[in-house]
């Protein structure tokens, strides 16, 4: 049966990946875009640091697509810097974006999943979260709050039939990843078991099980996709 999907940050990279994953099973999907809106996709303008365009997105998504049934929360910054040279706001907007502005779609999304005691939150984190890396101490504290914030809400939601999951995505090649030097990317890479960078698709398979009818009883779970990057910690 076609579910509402709404995934944030949806026009690139992993989270159109992921919506166009949804869609392909017969999905009523949209997505968030601060710029670039993607074809082919029910696109809403929405920065999700602003709590303002949160709510007009989610009133725009609703109206065509009925209450959002499936959120996967995957809008997200980066502004690296090492500790002595980032500033106030280097650290601010990305905790704003990252984390602040999961809680806003998230506690705006449970609403309706509430009522309808059914729903499916999926927050996309990062193996930086539980390994660190220099020079994103604000993209890894960020990405490390998730995780305590959605294995919070997997105890408060769960009554409801509301499952909340984690995906923890490793170095994926995407358009951020393409800028990079070959040498540096074989770095990475070779730091990773898989010795190889992720696929989005293969982010995207992750989120789509932890949606589908056969993860009914899986919520509060961590699940990498980092090829063992992470592994251990």
């Amino acid at each position: 049966m076609s579910r509402s999907v709404l995934v944030t940050g949806g026009n690139k990279g992993i989270g159109l990946a992921i919506a166009r994953r949804f869609a392909k099973a017969g999905d009523r999907v949209a997505v968030t875009y601060r710029s670039d809106p993607p074809e082919g996709l029910l696109a809403v303008r929405c920065d999700v640091a602003d709590p303002e365009q949160v709510e007009q997105a989610f009133k725009e998504v609703e109206q065509a697509h009925g209450p959002v049934q499936i959120l996967v929360a995957n809008a997200g910054v980066t502004r690296d810097q090492l500790l002595l040279r980032m500033t106030e706001e280097d650290f601010t907007t990305v905790v704003d974006t990252n984390l602040t502005g999961v809680f806003r779609v998230v506690k705006r999304a449970a609403r309706g999943m509430i009522r309808a005691r059914a729903g499916r939150i999926v927050i996309i984190s990062s193996a930086v979260a539980l390994r660190g890396e220099t020079g994103q101490a604000n993209y890894a504290a960020s990405k490390a709050g998730l995780i305590g914030f959605s294995r919070s809400l997997a105890r408060e939601l769960g009554p409801r039939s509301i499952t909340v999951n984690v995906v923890s995505p490793g170095l994926t090649e995407t358009a951020m990843t393409a800028v990079l030097s070959d040498e540096l990317k074989e770095k990475m890479a070779g730091e990773t078991p898989l010795r190889r960078l992720a696929q989005p698709e293969e982010v995207a398979a992750a989120v789509e099980f932890l949606a589908s009818p056969e993860a009914a009883f899986i919520t509060g779970a961590v699940l990498p996709v980092d090829g063992g990057a992470a592994m251990g910690h």
